[in-house]
């Protein structure tokens, strides 16, 4: 069985990491290999510089932050290659698509955000789990870091999602890109009701 990359998109508290347990946790019940990734990883010396930028520690204008970004996800790529030649189904909790989200919001070129990633495995299908920036804030009151809080700049970001899904052409240079199946979801509605949605676009892929 050949391995797949799908990847969950979507602002803040849409209910990515939940979905993509859950669709992780069916997947194995099928017999699958599938391993969980998270976005920004942490757990490296590029994830921590973010960690600490994001927590207001650092002053990093957007192009640096993307390039930390995708920089990051350079760190895993041998992994992410190695898992899939294995056969295994790598989700990803936030991936390419949102350097682009959230890099065209903040002025920066979408070409620029694209061609930089080029190199890294692209996703066979994103999923754009979709809600309004208002329901967002309601979801999550507290902690909630720099880009949370703007809802303006959230705004923005969700229009380039949907921007991403529809298929625009967000520039010339992105025609070159390789486009992936995009699915976008209500997120605002009962969990239950969008784990079967995201199961039966999955189930065309295996």
């Amino acid at each position: 069985m050949r391995g797949l990359l799908i990847a969950f998109e979507g602002l803040d508290q849409s209910g990515k990491q939940t979905q993509a347990e859950r669709l992780r946790d069916r997947l194995v019940e099928a017999g699958r290999l599938v391993r969980l990734l998270s976005f920004p990883a942490y757990d490296t010396s590029i994830g921590s510089e973010i960690e600490r930028a994001l927590r207001g520690d650092r002053e990093y204008g957007p192009d640096v932050m993307q390039l930390l970004y995708v920089a990051n996800r350079y760190e895993w790529k041998p992994h992410i290659e190695r898992e899939l030649g294995r056969g295994t189904i790598v989700i990803c909790d936030r991936y390419l698509a949102s350097s682009v989200a959230y890099g065209v919001a903040q002025g920066l070129d979408a070409g620029w955000l694209i061609e930089m990633q080029k190199y890294l495995p692209q996703p066979d299908a994103t999923i754009l789990l979709d809600i309004d920036p208002a329901v967002s804030s309601r979801r999550k009151t507290a902690d909630r870091d720099k880009y949370e809080r703007d809802l303006a700049l959230l705004e923005r970001v969700r229009s380039s999602y949907l921007e991403q899904a529809s298929g625009l052409r967000l520039t010339a240079d992105a025609a070159s890109a390789r486009s992936a199946a995009w699915v976008r979801l209500d997120a605002d509605r009962d969990r239950d009701a969008v784990a079967s949605d995201i199961w039966q676009a999955v189930g065309g892929l295996l």
